[in-house]
């Protein structure tokens, strides 16, 4: 009995180390089970939505655990609980003010050099990565790790860097820091400064098979997984995310949008901009511009990838439109993704965007 309820003890504590999603498990081990030689720095990177967070997070507690198993966090040993509690000495998150407001945490007091407020307004929360930042870890280097093993830095999202935040960065990892190991986390690494790029070793992470990722997300309880994974984009992360959204896998007004297109009719612009007003820009763009790609994949007589539920009403759509007008279309809304997060007249972006895509759909 006493054995038995041991047993459980052990693997109710080895539960509160992060665990690596199933997808990355295999990476992790042939990963971290060689630390001879580690790199001071990696950049993980992979399509967005697949875990790299999670991944980043997790190496960051296997490589501060003191005993590991196979390379991975016990999840029963000091540094372990520390990292559960969120106290580790050694470890620093290195994020946007705005990230961590969203992970729970407060929004970090403005630096010494940073410029004073006016007035009584008070500062919204930075959503880059700034340089005092950097320049905060410097104290931290000088002071020897805790336990004597590794010190971890993991900064997310790498693409938050600033050119100035980038640049010191550069000047860290140029000269690095004895055992201190830097983990950067990004969707796309050519959105990062060259030289930043050149210093880091690069640990790319693949999307799951769909197998794996409808499994794992029906044991998250989401259903219809396969419709919400199809909406992903094959991001099982992002999938759930959607899903928690309260929405549909195909929003409403991409149906109300789509059907009239199909039959050579124009739908009513006006309500679909009243009712993309309340959405996140770029939210709707992202729909927009995964509809394109399902038209021209119809076009070319393959089915849909992002919208199977409107895989029929889309190759209707195909039939009518003209290819090249619609890949010019498309290039022009991935030009309009950079204005989404300016401070525009959302009924009125809504308006013109919708109406451009109507105009290039209609032969």
């Amino acid at each position: 009995m006493n054995a038995t309820r041991a047993a459980k003890d052990e693997d109710a504590t080895a539960s509160n180390a992060p665990q690596f999603l199933p997808w990355q498990a295999e990476t992790a081990r042939n990963w971290l089970g060689n630390r001879d030689r580690f790199a001071h720095a990696w950049l993980v990177h992979g399509l967005a939505g697949i875990g790299k967070l999670d991944f980043a997070v997790a190496a960051a507690a296997s490589l501060l655990c003191e005993t590991p198993d196979n390379g991975l966090a016990c999840g029963r040993c000091a540094a372990c609980a520390w990292f559960a509690s969120g106290n580790h000495p050694d470890l620093r998150r290195i994020r946007p003010e705005a990230v961590a407001v969203e992970e729970g945490a407060d929004a970090a007091e403005p630096s010494e050099d940073a410029e004073p407020a006016t007035g009584t307004a008070k500062r919204a929360p930075s959503k880059e990565i700034r340089i005092d930042q950097i320049r905060s870890l410097e104290s931290w280097f000088n002071t020897a790790t805790h336990r004597g093993g590794w010190r971890v830095a993991l900064l997310y999202p790498a693409h938050a860097l600033n050119v100035v935040s980038s640049n010191a960065l550069l000047k860290v990892l140029e000269e690095p820091p004895p055992h201190t190991v830097f983990l950067l986390v990004a969707d796309a690494p050519d959105r990062l400064l060259p030289t930043l790029v050149s210093r880091c070793r690069r640990l790319p992470l693949p999307a799951p098979d769909a197998d794996t990722a409808l499994q794992w997300l029906r044991e998250q309880n989401v259903e219809p997984a396969r419709e919400w994974l199809a909406a992903a984009g094959g991001a099982p992360l992002a999938a759930l995310r959607l899903a928690q959204s309260g929405e549909a896998a195909c929003p409403p007004w991409l149906t109300q949008l789509v059907g009239p297109l199909s039959k050579g009719q124009s739908p009513d612009v006006g309500t679909l901009a009243e009712a993309l007003e309340k959405v996140a820009a770029i939210e709707w763009i992202d729909a927009l511009q995964r509809l394109y790609t399902d038209l021209m994949l119809a076009s070319a007589g393959a089915p849909a990838r992002y919208f199977p539920a409107l895989g029929g009403t889309v190759a209707q759509v195909a039939t009518r439109m003209n290819p090249a007008k619609v890949a010019e279309a498309a290039r022009w809304l991935t030009r309009q993704r950079a204005l989404a997060t300016h401070p525009l007249n959302a009924k009125l972006f809504a308006h013109a965007t919708l109406q451009r895509v109507v105009l290039s759909c209609l032969a």
